[in-house]
């Protein structure tokens, strides 16, 4: 783990996180109200979401099976019978007065997250559990100065949480973590990864201690919802603990919330403990028992996860773990890379891997472009990559026809024709600007002799006599075999 040095010497920090992954589902948890985002308010709101008396839950069965894929996933055990039970709080956002969580059995138990770290290596962080609950709807502050609104749209919506062991030790290793978290949500298709929606928020918690002495009192800041605010959120908390453990003080078991603008973090309210929740089985519903048969099917029609991918990503294709790290992030990504290689190998892999993060990704950002929006695809890209690796252009021509694919989204090779760029390889048109530059220059002949290293200025006069076109490599060796 991470040191902080304080004046009175070293403190680690030790952060777990809570993920709200929100389950890709038509309907709610309890309910067949839609999920679909953006609605007008309370248009999306069943009966049973609003907590009109007499209505009961019914289980969604998509929802069960969308928790089991994601804790397989985590290559975690599944629990075969868990409980449903009631979570007691009063908010506005709550018509019930309690939200139907997990918490004694949950669906989903121990597991594993490996994330990748920026020295390349790797590290396993303990996955707790996974429970299924239903989210609470959403209170409006900014709509009138004197009143607050209620939209219950969100209200009955299926959450995951996802909890984490306390074993990340710094900003960097929590980023990773709900990078490489999201990722897997994304591949099984469980949780689109939103956070700009709210479809995955984080709750942050976090204590410092002496390196080798028991845990600390830790602080929940909740409802993050960026990679980049969870980040900032830790080491602003790590920063406001520190100075209060450093002058003697203790720090108080609370739930705090982070300010992004001011990059701090502020009370929210005394920490709640499972007892304050009175968290008792709802006995509206009966245990969720489901069988192992039914898991094992689950199981075999899962895809190609991000680990294993990566992994064949290195054996097949040769390419480095950073390369592979890169590649395998994002589904799409992978299968544009995997498309642009080709069946059995067409294209070189590792300069497939090169063009695809550095200038096609490059130009991603640049433009603010997607995948399927982009101008150039993965045909499209290949097609460049061919005549690259026939000679007809150099590595320099190459940038300039995909700045041009770009702009104009038309394909490799008519660019090159429009253009003129049509790199020359033909030894014998070659030959005789070879022979030219050599005859009109004796001294540099003479400087060669003595330091072989002066090629390079005489493959720079054969491409300004031929206006950049023609091929390095047959100029170099024309070059030498004619200086000898």
């Amino acid at each position: 783990m991470a040191l902080i040095e304080g004046e009175t010497g070293s403190w680690e920090m030790v952060i777990g996180l809570e993920v709200h992954a929100q389950v890709i589902s038509d309907s709610k948890l309890f309910s067949g109200a839609s999920t679909r985002f953006g609605a007008a308010p309370n248009s999306q709101v069943s009966l049973v979401d609003a907590a009109m008396p007499g209505m009961l839950p019914v289980l969604n069965g998509a929802c069960v099976a969308q928790a089991v894929r994601t804790g397989l996933g985590l290559k975690a055990a599944i629990n075969l019978t868990s409980v449903f039970e009631r979570k007691n709080y009063f908010y506005p956002d709550l018509p019930q007065g309690y939200q139907i969580s997990q918490f004694e059995k949950p669906i989903v138990g121990n597991g594993t997250l490996t994330i990748d770290l920026p020295d390349g290596s790797t590290k396993d962080i303990g996955i707790e559990r996974l429970h299924l609950e239903q989210d609470a709807g959403k209170s409006l502050h900014d709509q009138d100065p004197g009143r607050t609104f209620v939209d219950l749209n969100r209200s009955g919506v299926a959450l995951m949480e996802i909890v984490s062991k306390p074993e990340l030790g710094s900003a960097e290793e929590a980023g990773a973590y709900v990078r490489k978290l999201r990722s897997l949500l994304r591949y099984l298709g469980t949780c689109d990864g939103n956070m700009e929606e709210g479809s995955l928020r984080c709750d942050v918690n976090l204590s410092l201690r002496r390196p080798g002495e028991p845990l600390g009192t830790r602080t929940e800041t909740k409802n993050v919802n960026s990679i980049r605010f969870v980040q900032q959120a830790i080491e602003a908390e790590a920063r406001r603990q520190l100075e209060i453990l450093e002058s003697g003080g203790s720090i108080v078991q609370e739930t705090r919330l982070f300010d992004p603008k001011r990059g701090e973090t502020r009370s929210m309210r005394s920490k709640e403990e499972a007892h304050d929740y009175r968290y008792f089985p709802d006995p509206d519903l009966l245990p969720l028992v489901i069988e192992s048969a039914w898991v094992e099917e689950l199981k075999a029609a899962l895809p190609e996860l991000p680990d294993d991918k990566k992994a064949r990503f290195i054996a097949d294709y040769g390419l480095s773990t950073y390369d592979a790290s890169v590649l395998v992030a994002e589904q799409e990504n992978a299968a544009f890379y995997e498309t642009l290689v080709g069946t059995g190998g067409k294209r070189d892999p590792k300069i497939a891997a090169n063009w695809t993060i550095t200038n096609y990704f490059g130009a991603l950002n640049a433009s603010g472009a997607t995948l399927e929006s982009a101008p150039v695809d993965a045909d499209k890209l290949g097609g460049l990559l061919d005549l690259l690796a026939e000679g007809t252009i150099s590595g320099r021509q190459a940038k300039e026809v995909f700045e041009a694919m770009w702009e104009t989204g038309k394909d490799a090779a008519a660019l090159v024709e429009e253009k003129g760029l049509k790199q020359v390889s033909d030894t014998g048109e070659l030959g005789a600007a070879v022979d030219k530059v050599i005859a009109d220059n004796p001294a540099q002949v003479e400087k060669y002799r003595e330091n072989p290293n002066v090629v390079g200025w005489f493959v720079g006069q054969v491409m300004k006599a031929t206006q950049g076109k023609a091929n390095p490599a047959v100029v170099n060796k024309l070059l030498k075999e004619r200086l000898g």
